[in-house]
């Protein structure tokens, strides 16, 4: 059996939490395959939003298990924060979440490192969660890292002080002023560190080998999106793991032969949050607009995103690099009322005209080239087939359609679960 995938093919937060909820019934297993509380995948239905960061999406289905692969990395003390907020749901965690051995820890002096080597930056900081993401990272492959695993061994507290210490002692090589009580932060890590204990942990790759032999479906989840690669999104601003589909195959063990579907979700419009390049962002009404009917502040953060048109050239990039086989699109809703609605299809760079994303989509090196499309003005939320689509809207979907060469198979109107329109 394969195992199916879904990521984000733009700047993260183009709603993979509720595709993934929306799509968990067909599923036995949801994986999550990298990245860590930076996430913020939102699912909303019965009147209630809900914010996951770590645990998987398909968390709230019954029969669906939940597994944080070995590309994540987890903040003990967020984790149990998620864990206390789904306590009211009756949720038997115990049988539906499992954690691999091979998952890293992010501890508290990560989080100190993350916060010291931002403020160092001045205003060249990249938009950092804050999350001690990218120290972790960093210490997983400068091989320091301490594991869920190793909290099986009685090493385990001798290990993390050492590592800690390290930490420490880097943060004063910033320069700048950090206040921080780390006992206090310890006292709090050391509290969750104990929940963590009280769960499932396997190893994953084996545990979802024998799942597919046993032909059980799979559903890998990604975070953020593929244009936050730490390989082919806008760097230096990207986060520190493979958002792609490549980093599926090392975040959880399964060879490229045994991923099947792959899933890309895009937003009808683009947002990112913090520095780095956005060729199509709007300083306009317009983008005032996209802004404040589509909610858009970060899940994590609850940082304002920035808005901008549709961007084709870095989203075929995305589709081409990630093998993408089916196309799912959010937030069609938000761009109701708009007259017109423009869609990048090329950029003008070094003085030619091109369709593809070169090394440097800077500002001083790209300026976006529009078609300009009609657009809708009746209200989407309501809808609930595809027949109810407006005319113009389908000629948008049919436009992307053609110049990305992929189905869009479902088109959501609405955040909750149920306002999903199949085509």
């Amino acid at each position: 059996m394969a195992v199916d995938l879904l990521l984000g093919l733009q700047w993260g937060d183009e709603g993979k939490g509720k595709i993934v909820d929306v799509l968990t019934n067909n599923y036995d297993i949801i994986a999550r395959f990298q990245g860590g509380p930076n996430a913020g995948h939102t699912l909303e239905f019965d009147g209630i939003k809900h914010v996951l960061h770590t645990i998987p999406s398909g968390i709230f289905h019954e029969n669906a298990i939940n597994v944080v692969g070995n590309g994540v990395v987890i903040d003990p003390v967020i984790f149990k924060k998620e864990l206390d907020n789904l306590a009211q749901f009756n949720i038997d965690i115990q049988a539906k979440l499992l954690i691999s051995r091979k998952a890293h820890l992010i501890l508290p002096t990560h989080r100190l490192l993350d916060a010291a080597s931002e403020a160092s930056k001045g205003k060249a900081k990249i938009g950092s969660t804050l999350k001690g993401i990218g120290p972790t990272y960093m210490d997983k492959t400068g091989r320091n890292g301490l594991r869920v695993g190793d909290l099986e061994l009685d090493t385990w507290k001798s290990k993390y002080r050492a590592l800690a210490d390290k930490h420490e002692a880097m943060i004063g090589f910033y320069n700048v002023d950090i206040q921080y009580n780390l006992e206090e932060l310890e006292e709090e890590f050391f509290d969750a560190i104990k929940t963590l204990k009280s769960l499932h942990f396997i190893d994953s790759e084996e545990y979802l080998h024998n799942a597919m032999q046993d032909g059980k479906k799979i559903l890998a989840e990604g975070a953020q999106g593929s244009m936050l690669d730490i390989d082919f999104g806008t760097y230096p601003y990207v986060t520190s793991s493979n958002t792609t589909a490549a980093g599926a195959c090392t975040g959880l063990g399964v060879a490229p032969g045994r991923i099947g579907n792959v899933i890309g979700i895009f937003k009808a419009y683009a947002t990112r949050v913090g520095s780095g390049p956005f060729p199509t962002e709007l300083f306009d009404e317009d983008g005032a607009t996209m802004g404040r009917v589509g909610n858009e502040f970060g899940a994590t953060t609850g940082r304002p995103r920035r808005c901008g048109w549709l961007d084709l050239v870095a989203l075929k990039y995305a589709v081409q690099i990630n093998g993408v086989t089916e196309l799912m699109m959010m937030k069609a809703d938000v761009l109701s009322g708009f007259k017109q609605i423009k869609v990048c299809t090329a950029y003008k760079y070094q003085g030619k005209e091109i369709e593809h994303l070169p090394f440097n989509i800077e500002e001083e090196n790209v300026r976006p080239v529009y078609t300009t499309l009609p657009g809708w003005k009746k209200d989407l939320t309501g809808l609930t087939s595809s027949g109810e689509l407006p005319e113009t809207l389908n000629e948008y979907i049919a436009f992307l359609e053609e110049k990305l060469e992929v189905p869009i198979k479902i088109v959501s109107v609405g955040p909750d679960r149920l306002q999903t329109i199949y085509r």
